[in-house]
């Protein structure tokens, strides 16, 4: 099974998933969200702290941040 059928199996069986940007110096928090198995965001479901934390990876993604990655939190 490769990561993309177990993200969507675990979406099914109600595990978390989230969308994990990984700073790529130190001195960055991880940044975590959580998503949909496609890694897809529901933007109007977080708080305005989170909201303002996602846009901000986003921007910075591959300057600041890495590619983000869906992860399973069990």
């Amino acid at each position: 099974m490769n990561t993309s059928e177990r993200l969507v199996h675990a979406a099914h069986a109600h595990l978390r998933v989230v969308l994990r940007f990984v700073p790529r110096a130190g001195d960055m928090p991880c940044l975590a969200f959580p998503c949909n198995a496609a890694g897809d965001v529901e933007m109007d479901h977080l708080s305005e702290q989170q909201r303002n934390d996602y846009l901000f990876a986003r921007a910075l993604r591959g300057r600041d941040y890495a590619s983000p990655v869906a992860e399973l939190i069990a």
